[in-house]
């Protein structure tokens, strides 16, 4: 019996099985929990490990019961999106897996909202999205997921797989990527701030900082600028105060977003909330 692969999952199951020990052997932490195991491919080189593996496929999860019995209640059928991660083991865990391209965007952002609970994260995805994540600033390619995780995770580019190396063949080629979680425990500004102020930046990431960011400046619930000046006021002397309190003086904003840093966009992030 083999799991009929679904369009709708996203699954294209791995059969090389150099690639799979090469990706197991990439791990470091214990204990693991695999993502989508699919049909055991990286289950097979970890089941003598400290294991639990989340399947939301149902053909998949009477495949592993059959197959690898020695999982027992390790084997969760669920979706990995929708579970609690702090139940899982007592304490941290390694995740490991070959994530579907269509939701890997959005477990990485799972895994970042349990950044204490996830030291390390091995996995297979879209090269596309491995060059991404893992780029610098000032690349095209570098953008709101590269800051992201970059600003929680050391991020390492390990090695690209062909489309032939799975059944069925995808039509892009895939990558493995480690992340490993950083020193940073606290970003030093507000969070769902930062969140916003990269997101919108890269928005409309042609533009300069300047311009995206305008409708931040303008709306109080982000920044504490000071209420516009009565009319009475003289033009001229309300146009210079409210000149020298411009955020906008500063050359960072001359800059495109792909230039900045995680920590300028932190730095960004503290100018705009003062």
């Amino acid at each position: 019996m083999e799991v009929r692969a679904k369009k709708a999952l996203g699954q294209h199951f791995l059969t090389d099985q150099d690639i799979a020990r090469r990706i197991v052997g990439a791990l470091q932490g214990s204990p693991v929990l695999e993502v989508g195991p699919g049909m055991g491919v990286l289950t097979q080189y970890l089941i003598n490990t400290d294991l639990k593996a989340i399947e939301i496929d149902k053909e998949s999860v009477v495949y592993l019961r059959k197959h690898f019995p020695e999982l027992g209640d390790g084997l969760i059928e669920g979706d990995f999106l929708k579970m609690d991660l702090g139940s899982v083991f007592p304490g941290q865990f390694s995740i490991i897996g070959n994530f579907p391209y269509n939701i890997s965007s959005q477990i990485f952002f799972k895994i970042i909202d349990n950044r204490d609970l996830v030291p390390e994260v091995v996995c297979m995805i879209q090269k596309e999205v491995a060059e991404r994540i893992a780029e610098k600033p000032g690349t095209k390619t570098y953008g709101i997921l590269s800051v992201f995780l970059q600003a929680w995770y050391d991020i390492e580019y390990l090695f690209t797989v062909g489309s032939g190396a799975f059944n069925p063949p995808p039509k892009v080629q895939s990558a493995v990527i480690r992340l490993t979680r950083n020193s940073r425990t606290s970003l030093g500004c507000d969070e769902k701030l930062f969140k916003t102020v990269v997101k919108t930046a890269f928005g409309q990431r042609r533009k300069t900082l300047r311009n995206s960011l305008k409708p931040l400046l303008a709306s109080r619930s982000f920044v504490g600028t000071k209420p516009p000046q009565d009319d009475n006021v003289a033009s001229g002397a309300c146009h210079s105060e409210r000149s020298e309190e411009s955020p906008f003086s500063d050359p960072v904003f001359d800059l495109r977003p792909e230039r900045l840093s995680v920590e300028d966009f932190i730095d960004l992030t503290l100018r705009l909330s003062q």
